[in-house]
């Protein structure tokens, strides 16, 4: 029956805790003395606690008190209340802290492939409890994300609109004209990107903040963008260019590892557009969890 059942805004957990500690001490005087209560206000917390109860739960004697079987029972009760709270005060404890938590990090595609695989693996290494959920997106998608707070915390290129939200340097990446060994631009250890303006590009999807850069040379330098091939990531166009298709621009960190074994050849560029800032972004009107800003901590140091 419903009006059997104990009413628990009559039992704290000062009471719980001194009940605790007068079954261990097997005293009231003693257990008010473990909790800093003073004699009577123990005493009153103990006949309440059997009131609220609807049972005896101590045989006091002239040796203290001993527990009887209902009082066991409220014992081994009380004790795993006391472990869970324990539990749920260190787990709120390690999320205040930063030690446990869930970020949404979105980051343009250079940023994921150079910079942040071996960043992420030591904020990781250092807060193992956090997950972090990292997604490859757009520029503009990025920004609205974050601004949206569909995301926590956001990496892309420098120049995109940035209101509503606070940024802050990251990295610098340098853009290289990749052909393959056998293309004529081979020879050319560095090149101004108009001198590649006759040749057959292979570049990312339209939406890209870098394809949008290249088109936007092109058309400042008065020449076409002679877009033949466009592929969805960087791995794609260096497979592209390795076969011949046409030339790319891409971050040499992006490709670095590949020139040798795909038998490419990276051309610094010498305009200054190539050497591009990234930017760590958050949201100007939204508090950043303390994982959240943890991260963002580490990535700028990183």
């Amino acid at each position: 029956m419903a009006t059997d059942l104990i009413n628990p805004a009559r039992i704290d957990f000062v009471t719980l805790r001194l009940f605790c500690a007068v079954a261990q001490t097997g005293s009231i005087t003693k257990g008010a003395e473990r909790c800093h209560l003073a004699l009577s206000a123990a005493s009153r917390r103990m006949s309440d606690f059997e009131a609220a109860s609807k049972a005896m739960l101590m045989e006091r004697t002239a040796q203290g008190v001993r527990l009887t079987p209902a009082g066991h029972v409220a014992l081994q009760h009380a004790m795993r209340l006391f472990q869970g709270f324990e539990l749920f005060s260190n787990e709120l404890s390690e999320y205040s802290s930063g030690s446990r938590g869930h970020v949404r990090l979105w980051a343009n595609m250079s940023a994921l492939v150079e910079f942040l695989p071996t960043a992420l693996a030591g904020f990781l290494k250092r807060y193992p409890e956090t997950r972090v959920e990292v997604e490859e997106q757009l520029t503009g998608d990025i920004v609205r994300a974050v601004v949206e707070g569909v995301a926590d915390v956001g990496i892309f290129v420098a120049g995109a609109p940035a209101h509503g939200l606070n940024v802050r340097p990251y990295q610098t990446d340098q853009l290289v004209v990749l052909c393959a060994q056998s293309h004529p631009l081979a020879e050319h250890d560095e090149i101004d990107f108009k001198n590649c303006l006759t040749h057959d590009f292979v570049g990312l999807n339209r939406g890209s903040s870098l394809l949008n850069a290249i088109a936007t040379a092109a058309q400042e330098a008065g020449f076409p963008l002679r877009l033949r091939v466009q592929v969805r990531s960087f791995d794609a166009m260096c497979e592209m260019i390795a076969a011949n298709l046409g030339v790319g621009v891409l971050p040499l960190g992006t490709c670095a590892r590949k020139l040798k074994p795909w038998g490419l050849k990276a051309i610094r560029l010498r305009d200054a557009w190539a050497r591009r800032e990234l930017l760590i972004a958050t949201s100007a009107n939204r508090t950043l969890s303390t994982s959240a800003a943890l991260l963002v901590e580490h990535l700028t140091r990183a």
